[in-house]
């Protein structure tokens, strides 16, 4: 069998490439944790709790058109998935037990099903009108997920920010927009949600503008080499 047969890539999607404008504080606040956490805890412990906190946003949601200081329940869920999911991958790392491949797997998966719950929420206390602009961010924003996967699939190079916006500054500005209605209701639906749409999509644009032409220049290179 031939070097090249023998050879075999490393992955990398446990490798994160890029900083967001919360890298700093968030990389000090792991480092903190993860020593805290008890040993009986382990990494799939809490890649699974996504889907716990996920159903809790689902079970919220049903009650929220109408008390929507069920908000700051859904807004702890969002704090508590992140936690599990920063940590996750870094008790693995520390302690050597993580799953790479696995943990991969499924927690990249979870999120996507953590983010679902986020726009049933949306949609359940949208006005009357307006539900089908959820479903218009759960495709958008399931393209920013879908166009991280498939440039990964393409460089093995896995890189989630753009423009110093990745999950963590994206859970900050839901969180913002719970407290935004909470206090002053939905009222200005309306006209906030098409917009939020619009400036997702105008990102989605720009991101996969970039993605395609740097993969454009990887391959014009390849040929170029050949």
């Amino acid at each position: 069998m031939s070097a090249n047969h023998n050879h075999k890539t490393e992955f990398n999607g446990d490798k994160k490439v890029g900083n967001s404008l919360l890298s700093g504080p968030e990389y000090t606040l792991k480092n903190w944790l993860v020593p805290k956490i008890p040993e009986a805890i382990e990494t799939y412990h809490l890649t699974m709790a996504t889907l716990l906190w996920s159903v809790i946003n689902v079970a919220v949601a049903f009650q929220a058109r109408n008390n929507l200081s069920l908000l700051w329940v859904v807004s702890l869920m969002i704090v508590l998935q992140y936690l599990t999911d920063l940590l996750d991958g870094e008790v693995g790392r520390q302690r050597d037990t993580g799953l790479v491949k696995w943990g991969f797997y499924m927690d990249h998966f979870l999120d996507y099903i953590f983010l679902c719950s986020l726009v049933f929420v949306g949609y359940m206390i949208s006005p009357s009108g307006l539900q089908t602009w959820s479903f218009a961010f759960l495709v958008i924003l399931g393209s920013f997920i879908v166009n991280a996967f498939l440039s990964f699939a393409a460089t093995n190079t896995f890189e989630i920010y753009s423009h110093g916006i990745g999950p963590t500054e994206g859970r900050t500005i839901l969180i913002l927009v719970n407290t935004f209605i909470i206090y002053f209701g939905t009222d200005h639906f309306s006209l906030l949600v098409p917009m939020s749409v619009l400036v997702c999509l105008a990102g989605l644009i720009v991101n996969t503008y970039q993605i395609q032409k740097k993969l454009w220049l990887h391959d014009m290179q390849a040929k170029h080499i050949k």
